[in-house]
């Protein structure tokens, strides 16, 4: 089998915001047969231009995972080009049990920007390959942002959706969120030894190691700080935010997701504690 290795073609998406940075890379590889990652928003000028970018060549769809600026524009570009959407499943799968009873019980509400009408056509397992005369894609399964996020190896070159960003530390936000699983999927990353990563939101990262470790650090760095303001005085997770982040009013809920998911893994651990069954409002004390 012949393979052209060229670089991707990254089309950035109009949906710029302080989640998303400058918006969405939609990646492009192949020559004859085009694969597509991320299509991104549901926009018609930037779908036309990934269909005008194709070529008519466009055969594969691949969604990272089920949020909108990720896969809300999947239905419509497979109208448009014939090709089939290929991902873990849709917005609620891959959750950890936890997570599956915190979504259940109602106590935790569901994750920001959730695709709840994405349905693939074709359902990727962790570790599958899909290859063509052009390309081999491998799948991984990289919970932690969201329970069906994927990961797309690309022979040294990883398309790694959110789960890494080289701008800002990822949102992890339950129940779709779970830093447990972020810091198995940083670990997964590690040992797949990518050379590169391609957030799809933001630039390459281009020391893949020294930018997993700087992450994980950064987590292990909140939980102590979560712990040692809850020595001082038991809060919730709302309250535990504004008193450790730094950010504007607009991104509070935001950090308070972030630090909810950082109470439910150190409560799992035996860290921490609080009164009745966790929900977001719980009141949390150190143990």
């Amino acid at each position: 089998m012949s393979r052209m290795k060229k670089e991707p073609r990254c089309i950035l998406a109009p949906n710029p915001s302080p989640l998303t940075g400058p918006g969405t890379n939609s990646f492009l590889i192949g020559h004859d047969h085009v694969a597509v990652i991320d299509p991104g928003p549901d926009d018609p000028g930037h779908l036309e231009r990934i269909v005008e970018a194709g070529a008519g060549r466009i055969s594969h769809i691949f969604v990272t995972h089920a949020h909108r600026d990720h896969s809300a524009g999947a239905a419509t570009l497979a109208g448009m080009t014939g090709a089939p959407v290929l991902a873990f499943g849709t917005a609620e799968t891959g959750r950890s049990p936890i997570m599956q009873r915190l979504a259940a019980s109602g106590l935790v509400g569901g994750g920001e920007g959730l695709d709840m009408g994405f349905r693939p056509d074709i359902l990727l397992a962790d570790g599958q390959q899909i290859e063509t005369a052009d390309w081999r894609l491998r799948a991984l399964h990289t919970p932690g942002h969201c329970g069906n996020h994927l990961c797309f190896q690309w022979d040294d070159v990883m398309f790694c959706g959110d789960i890494v960003l080289g701008w800002s530390s990822t949102l992890i936000s339950p129940p779709d969120g779970d830093l447990a699983d972020f810091f198995r999927s940083l670990d997964r990353i590690g040992m797949a030894a990518p050379h590169r990563l391609l957030p799809a939101h933001g630039d390459p990262v281009e020391t893949p190691s020294a930018r997993l470790a700087e992450l994980a650090a950064h987590r292990r760095e909140r939980s102590a700080q979560i712990l040692a303001s809850l020595r001082q005085e038991p809060a919730e997770a709302a309250m535990l935010a504004r008193r450790i982040y730094d950010v504007p009013p607009e991104l509070l809920p935001a950090a308070t997701r972030n630090v909810l998911a950082h109470l439910v893994a150190l409560a799992g651990l035996g860290a921490v504690n609080c009164d009745g069954e966790l929900t977001a409002e719980s009141i949390f004390r150190s143990v």
